[in-house]
Order: C-alpha cells, then structure tokens, then sequence
C-alpha cells in the first residue's frame, strides 16, 4: 500500500506485487527493494491519473518491513505452523523489526528513503498463548507473524528499543524526516 498525497486528500494505491519474487539476503537490501519495487508498480498506475498542480508536488510513499529473528529473516508465514515457530523462535529471545520507507516526488522523481529498526525483546511466551493466537488467525497475518501492538501480546514484550509506529510498519519520526528533505530540495 502506498499514500500519494498532494494539496488534495491522500490517495491509497496497492502495489499488487509479488512480494516473494524479489528475494535478498540482508533484510536491510531485502526490505528497500520491495518498497522500490512497490513503488515502481504504483508509478505504472499513477500513469493513467491526471497530472499533479505544478505548484505543489506530489508525493508517494511506499515502505516494507520484516522480522529477524535468530538471524533467519520473517516475513509473512504462509501456514499456521510457520506461524507457531516464529512465535516459539521469539520466546525469551528478542527480534529486530527492519523497516524501509521510501518517499518519491512524483513531479521531479527525486526519492529519499531510508531504514528504522526497533528491537523488540520478548519474556516468555507460553504455548498456551501461542494456540490460542494461531488458531485465531488474524494475528498471525503480518510480517514476524505476530500482530505485537495487540494488548494480549504487550505483557509478552519485555522491552521495545524503538517507537510503536515503527513496530508497526510505517516509522513516523523517519517518515517525516524523508518528507522534509525531499521538499527541502526544490
């Protein structure tokens, strides 16, 4: 999903990429690539719509984020199970959240992006909890596998080395940083 946001209402567009094709094995290199590649595919899109007021530029911003954990990197588990062993794999451990946005000036091209990766350290998680959040479902639907700004999952967090927006995708601080210098620049 990407905002495009200009004097009018933002815009959301999805990037209908598939997000397995692209693979990398640094999560940092792994997580720009797919908001580059979102980014493109929604530049193709963006191609059919009006041209944006020169006088007030047009920005899309496009992110990506995995789980490390262990060093294995975690993107969305494709069964219950996977599910259950990245959960188990966070259990008295802990697990980076890497984070990268990209901000694109749809008037110029001109883009800045930048990573955010807070470090999350868990307590013990028992298995009881980890059933429950599996069978649940939608808990599990996301990047590491485990939805962790959701209040059954906070007492499970020892600490967070980072902000709660940048555990949940899209870093506020870093966002608007990259906004900033890239209208700096006109």
């Amino acid at each position: 999903m990407a905002a495009s946001i200009s004097g009018k209402s933002p815009r959301f567009k999805s990037a209908d990429i598939d997000e397995r094709a692209i693979r990398m094995e640094e999560p940092e290199q792994l997580v720009k690539a797919l908001a580059e590649a979102k980014a493109e595919a929604i530049k193709q899109k963006l191609q059919g719509d009006s041209a944006p007021d020169s006088d007030q530029p047009a920005l899309m911003i496009t992110s990506d984020q995995v789980m490390v954990s262990k060093g294995i990197i975690r993107e969305r588990p494709r069964s219950a199970e996977a599910a259950r062993e990245f959960i188990k794999g966070y259990s008295d451990d802990r697990a980076f959240a890497v984070n990268f946005v990209l901000v694109t000036n749809l008037s110029t091209g001109a883009t800045k992006g930048g990573w955010d990766i807070p470090e999350i350290k868990f307590q013990h998680i028992p298995d009881e909890f980890i059933d429950t959040v599996v069978n649940q479902g939608d808990m599990t639907c996301v990047a590491g596998g485990l939805k962790l700004t959701h209040p059954s999952v906070q007492p499970f967090i020892k600490e967070l080395v980072g902000t709660v927006d940048s555990v949940r995708g899209l870093p506020r601080e870093l966002t608007e940083k990259l906004i900033g210098e890239l209208l700096q620049e006109e």
